[in-house]
Formats: structure tokens, sequence, C-alpha cells
């Protein structure tokens, strides 16, 4: 075995995720590839995976990729010739309770909005496809009948011949060493069996992608966990079509094999492996079985299925499975390393993810962008807080124990917090705040009133915070709010091609005179929305550009990534140097003129400006700008001198009720004006056009920017997608996004966002209609509409203007 000298792709990891990658990289591009395995093909997590094959996520572009592994896989064996034990034979979900129940009829209506069948069953009917199982504590069941199991050693063998029938050259016991790197960019991969030239490396390397990952500078934050399951002897009784179970209640799953059961779980108390580096020559290798720890499974089990009471134990699985912090994979770009792409992080999903993901991966190689909205999942979700192994593991262990709990809506997690906090924090606090964590900040959700307890308490309705947060909106909207937004992600892009960079970088004119602001978004190619930002021009060579806390990463990797080759200009991250205060409400202008000695009338500071102005004796960078509806400024302060300026408004704020408020609050009050959260309502998934946000666009203007041909070609034909709003006028629905819209009793899309409109007293949604004819004016209002809520039809209005809007001469005045 010769290794070739160069190749235009190399995949690390022979699992079922590189040979998936491969398997694409070949058969739809034609690309030359070449896979590396230190062991042989499956040795690592994929050969001990239970290969269970669940396809519904709450993202609609993952559910896509789980559907599109489904598809694959029945047809697999026809094309390579070898099984892959592939049996759709369906999964029950079971509910034991009433929230559960209502989270499987939430989760039925997002499968329905997604073109998938989910079906809700009773105790009687799930007794009657799996007569082994006690069902007498039962709720009911969801069932997905396209659901079902395969052999995880034997699709991965079959993509990998695969592979190599469309061309691509796969070597075992080939250990990666190190790489070559130049400026950034990694030239050549090294390995034991000599060195490959190549321009693109692919991880997957498993639970080995965090040390492969290092050798290359890259951040890969994954966390091994022990994860055990047991096979047993043959049942009787047990039909081999019997479909695959989920009990979370009881945490715990099972699958029918050779007549008998593959049973585990995921326990509350998990065991991390190590925070160090996995041993190289872990090939084929499980830990010792461990029945003390399994034992909260096997009791839970037995009460599910009193045969295994009685049943012979063929062999128990204790194997390392690769978890991340968020319990989602890990694929893309990775932000430290334009060349170098990650599928990782599988969360015990890599046999239900493994053909879709190599399918979006490959794509995402040869076009250098994700080919589909895949935020939830994108490597530049994490920030240089996940460099931290310990920090990592907790939450991971975290997020492994929630498994299979009731995802409730607003859910936080509770591990590695406080870790950042703004110098607010104290102060917040002392006003009962109660925070929420966003990217590792500590950001207040929500003020508890004297005799409410200053904690969520969660629950499938209207939560604890309902009415406090009420008050909090209504107090934006008559009098002045000031909200902590410290944790917004701040960057400034300087030298004489500034403007340039940004010019082709954004959809919206930034070309404006210094002392102005932009809204815009970032496309893709597709003219898809990548990011929406406001960009602040504070000098000719100078700009402030600022985001949401979420994106810190993405942003700047964005921009850094599309900066024109040869270009003078340099973007650098200040997101810890500056704290923010948003003033808003009607009494803002009243208390910033009473600290400050400048001129903040609508004449002199008009709506879209930046001015520095000095308040306390510290310079202040204040952008006029509302994402409440309300008049107001973000002041960008010094981040030493963020207590003193919030005393200082605060102080004057007293004759004007001034009180800090939440970021629960904001979101209600931004529903209300209909502006657009990205990674919710707008993301790569969705054109300027398409938002109603092509007003943010230069078409007009002849200059060229990333998405104009894509945005070009479409202008003109009809869209057939429109995001619109909606309201409920039953104040008890509770809408969070993925409820299916009807449009005359036919489904034609599904909520983006939800909340509620505490100045309108209605319930609020917002989504996409659908229609391939067109989507115009009158299709949109002429329709009859619906939302199905948690399987439930309700009577709603459509809104095609912000519903909210007595502002329009506020927010300019």
């Amino acid at each position: 075995m010769t290794l070739p000298s160069q190749a235009a792709i190399v995949v690390i990891g022979g699992g079922i995720i590189g040979c998936s990658t491969a398997y694409h990289l070949a058969r739809d591009h034609k690309a030359d590839v070449v896979l590396l395995e230190q062991g042989k093909l499956t040795s690592g997590s994929t050969w001990h995976a239970a290969g269970l094959v669940g396809q519904l996520r709450s993202s609609a572009s993952i559910t896509r990729v789980l559907k599109y592994s489904v598809d694959l896989y029945k047809g697999l064996e026809a094309e390579t010739g070898l099984a892959t034990g592939w049996k759709m034979t369906g999964c029950l979900r079971l509910a034991t309770n009433a929230d559960r129940w209502t989270e499987y009829k939430r989760l039925a209506t997002t499968a329905k909005s997604f073109g998938m069948d989910m079906q809700l069953l009773s105790p009687a009917e799930v007794k009657a496809m799996w007569p082994l199982m006690e069902t007498g504590d039962l709720a009911g069941a969801s069932w997905l009948p396209t659901d079902g199991q395969a052999s995880p050693s034997d699709i991965t063998q079959s993509l990998a011949k695969g592979a190599r029938m469309h061309g691509a050259k796969l070597f075992e016991d080939v250990r990666v060493t190190g790489f070559e790197m130049k400026d950034g960019r990694i030239t050549a991969v090294k390995t034991n069996k000599g060195d490959i030239a190549c321009d693109k490396v692919v991880n997957c390397a498993g639970q080995w992608a965090r040390q492969v990952g290092a050798m290359a500078g890259i951040n890969v934050p994954l966390q091994p966990v022990k994860h055990q399951y047991i096979v047993t002897e043959k049942i009787d009784g047990l039909a081999t079509d019997a479909p695959t179970i989920r009990d979370p209640d009881r945490r715990t799953y099972f699958k029918e094999e050779v007549g008998g059961l593959v049973m585990g779980g995921y326990e509350p108390n998990p065991q991390a492996w190590t925070t160090g580096d996995v041993p190289d020559d872990w090939e084929f290798r499980l830990f010792d079985d461990d029945y003390d720890h399994f034992e909260q499974h096997m009791m839970q089990a037995i009460a599910r299925v009193p045969a295994l009471e009685t049943v012979g134990v063929k062999q128990m699985i204790n194997g390392p499975e690769s978890f991340t912090p968020d319990g989602n994979f890990i694929l893309g770009t990775a932000p430290e390393c334009a060349n170098m792409f990650v599928g990782a992080g599988f969360n015990a999903f890599g046999i239900a993810s493994g053909g879709g993901a190599g399918w979006v991966l490959a794509q995402w190689v040869v076009d250098g962008e994700a080919p589909l909205d895949l935020w939830v999942v994108d490597i530049r979700r994490f920030s240089n807080l996940h460099r931290d192994r310990q920090w990592v593991c907790d939450r991971t262990l975290e997020a492994y124990g929630k498994h299979y709990t009731i995802g409730f809506p607003h859910e936080e997690y509770a591990s590695g917090r406080p870790r950042i906090v703004s110098p607010l924090y104290e102060r917040l606090k002392q006003q009962r705040a109660v925070f929420g964590s966003k990217l590792g900040w500590e950001r207040p959700n929500w003020f508890a009133p004297e005799g409410v307890e200053p904690q969520d308490i969660y629950s499938m309705g209207r939560q604890n915070w309902f009415a406090a947060v009420g008050d909090e909106h209504r107090h934006v909207r008559e009098k002045v709010g000031i909200f902590d937004q410290s944790s917004f992600a701040k960057y400034e892009l300087s030298g004489p091609d500034a403007l340039k960079a940004l010019d082709w970088v954004c959809a919206n004119d930034v070309s404006k005179p210094v002392g102005r602001l932009t809204y815009t978004q970032l496309l893709n190619t597709r003219g898809g929305i990548e990011a929406d930002l406001t960009v602040a021009r504070l000098g000719e060579e100078k700009f402030y550009i600022v985001t949401g806390t979420g994106f810190r990463t993405h942003d700047s990797s964005w921009i850094s990534d599309h900066i024109g080759e040869g270009l003078d200009a340099r973007l650098v991250d200040v997101t810890e140097d500056f704290g923010t205060l948003s003033l808003m409400g009607p009494r803002a202008r009243d208390v910033l003129s009473a600290v400050t000695e400048a001129d903040v009338s609508n004449a002199a500071f008009p709506f879209g400006h930046v001015r520095e102005i000095a308040i306390a004796g510290h310079t202040i960078r204040a952008l006029r700008v509302t994402y409440v509806g309300e008049l107001g400024w973000e002041l960008h302060v010094p981040i030493a001198a963020t207590g003193e300026v919030f005393d200082a408004l605060m102080a004057a704020g007293k004759k004007h009720d001034i009180r800090p408020v939440g970021y629960r609050a904001l979101e209600s009050l931004r529903l209300e004006k209909g502006y657009r959260a990205w990674g919710s309502d707008i993301t790569p998934n969705d054109t300027p056009q398409e938002a109603g946000l092509g007003w943010a666009v230069k078409l007009r203007k002849n200059t060229d920017f990333i998405g104009r041909r894509a945005l070009e070609k479409t202008s003109g034909a009809a869209l057939k997608k429109r995001f619109a709003g909606f309201t409920v006028d039953d104040s008890e629905i509770v809408l969070l996004g993925r409820e299916t819209i009807l449009r005359n009793g036919d489904p034609v899309g599904y909520l983006s966002s939800g909340g509620y409109g505490y100045t309108l007293g209605k319930t609020i949604g917002y989504g996409y209609v659908r229609n391939a004819d067109g989507v115009s004016d009158d299709f949109l209002a002429s329709g009859d509409y619906e939302l199905v809520v948690a399987m439930e039809r309700t009577p709603a209005k459509i809104h095609l203007e912000p519903m909210y809007d007595p502002a329009a001469e506020r927010v300019k005045a």
C-alpha cells in the first residue's frame, strides 16, 4: 500500500461519517478524495453503536438531513451489493404523563409541518403493536412509521464500497500525525506512512476529532461519555419487525435484534471518560461492564417489558460515544482554519445522521458554504469558552442527562454558570433578575416582583414569568426601560479598504457618510441570509459592527473569510471592550438629555445615526436604533465604566420611573413590531425578498455583493414563499414555532417563531406562507387561516404589516 503524494480532499476517519462524506464527495462531485483511517473502518465508535434511526428534530433542515439518511439506506444495498441491515420498523415514543403527552402533540404537529406523518396512539393500540409491553401507566404514544434501524458496520462498509466504486481511495492503518500549515491554511496532511499535499481536509475522526483539530489549532468541543446497552437472548413472542421503542420517561430505548432486544438508556448521572486525549490504539475496544451503573436502566426496562427479567443477556456493550455541550452534532468550516471542515460529535445519533451529514458536508466542502440552514449544528456556534475542557465536560454531561427529559420551552442549562458576567451582574441580581445564559454570558431574562420567587418554573403552558414580563413590556411602551445587552458581539473593521470589503459582504449600502448606521444582511451565494447586523461608520476607514451574542464566532468568521484577497482591512473582535446599555421607551430622550451635554434632539441626533457623547465623564458610542419599536439608543460604554453609566442613567431616570428590563420582554416587544430574529425567522434558507426585507438590499446600486446574482435571477419572478405574521385570539394558546399554518384548510407552511404581544393582548406567531404558483398579496389576503397547535386547529388572522406601529413617528421623533 502506497499513499498518494497528493489529493484534492483528505477525509480523516473511517467511521460512518467519514465514509459517508467520502462517498458523497466521490459520487456527487467526482472529487479526488483520499480517506485515512488509523485502525480499521468502523473501529472507533461506529461498530458498537446501537443503530436506531430516527428522523424528527426541531429544525426543518436537520430533519431533512435525517430523512435523507433513511432514503439513502433504503437504496444503498441495490447500488453496492452490500447489505445495510436497514429495517423500516417504525418507532414508538411512549408518554406516561400529561406534560410528555403535550410534548408529543407538539412534536406530531412539527412532524406534519415537515411533511412527516406522525400519529398519536392510545395505550390499547400500543399494546396491540407490541404485546410484550406493559402499557398500564401510558398516556399514549407517538408513532412514526418511517423510522427504523440499521446495522452500523454494514452501512459503513456499504458506503465505503460505494465511495471506492465512485473513485475514492480508502486507506486503513494510517495515522495522521500533524499538518503542514501556511498562512492559517493546511497544505499537507502528515501521517505515519508519508505526507499527502491537499487543498482541503475533512475531520471526521469521531472521538479523536478534538485531537486532530488541535493539530491544526482548531477547537472541536467534544466529550467522550460511556454509553452502555445490552443485547439479550431470544425472547419468545417478539416479532422480528417489532417497532423500535423510545421510553423517555423511563430513560430507555429498545430495538429488536436477532429475536432478542437491544436495550440502553440515558441516565441522569452519566460517566465521562476522559478530558484528556483518547488513546490512539482504542481500536474495537470497550470498557468493562458496569452493571452497578446500568442497574437503573435494567429496573426501568423490566417494568416496561417484564420478559426481560428472565431472559439471558448475550452481551453488554460499554463504549465511548462523542457528545457535545448542547446535544447537537458539529459540522462545517473551522473558524480558525479556512480549509479544515469538521463532521463530528454525533451524540449517539451518528447512524441516523450519517447518510445526510455526509451529503451536506460534502456539498459544504466543495462550495465553501452550507447548502441548507445548518446553524444548529454549525461549528461556529461555539466560542473560546468551549476551549475549557472542564466546562465542556460539565455542560456535556448535563446535556446527556437531559437527552430523554421533557423539553420544556425556554429551559436553561444550569452547569458551568455563572461563567461570563457583565459589570452589572450584581446590581441586576439585587433587582431580582432571573438570568439566562447565552454563549457563556449571564443575561437577565426577567425581573421577579416582590413576592414572586426569582427563578424559572417550567411548564408546557404559560410559565411563572408571564405576568412579570408583561409589566416590563408595558413599561417600555409607556415609560422607559434599560436593557443590559453587554453580551452583544462587537467588532471593528478598519483600514484603507474597509469600505470596499464591507460593500462586498453586506447586502445593504454601507457607503454612507461618517456618523450613519446601516442595518444589513450578509448573504450567501444562494441569496440566503447568513447574518443580519448593524454597521456604524465611525470614520472614513473605521466601522463598528454589532451582532447577536450567539453569532459572535459565526459572523466574524463569515466577514473575515470574505474580505477580498489583497484588501487592506482588518477585523478585530472588541466584544469585551464595551458594555451595552439599551435605553428604550418614550421617555428615553428625557433621561439621556439629563446625563449628557450633547444635543440628543431629533434634529441633532436623528434615527439611524451614531454619535460619540459623554456620560459621567466617559466617552460613549451612542447608536440611535431600536429592536423594540420605541424611541431609543444603544449606548456602547467602555466596559469598566458600565456600572457608573448605568447608575447615572438610573438616577436621572428615577423621576421618569426607569427600570431594568429583561430579554423576555425584548422578545415580546420585537414580535409586536415584526422585527425578524436570525436563526428562526430569517436563515440561510430565506432570501431578503421572501423575508420582506428587500428594502435593505442595494440592488438598485451598481455594486456587486455576495448573493447579488442569485437575487437578480429571481427578481421579477413570483415569490414561492413569503414571511407573514399571525395572531390568535385565544390567549391561553402558547405559540413556540413549528406550528402548522393552514390556508383554507390546506397546510402552507409553519411558524418560525411565536410568543405573546402584551400591548395587543394577543398571541403572536411568524412564519412563511408557501405556494408553488406564487404568493401574491391577493393570495395572502384572500385566505382563511388557522394554526395547528399541539394537533388542535385554532383560527388565526394574517398580518402583512407590523402589528404594533404607533411608533412610526415615535421611533423617528
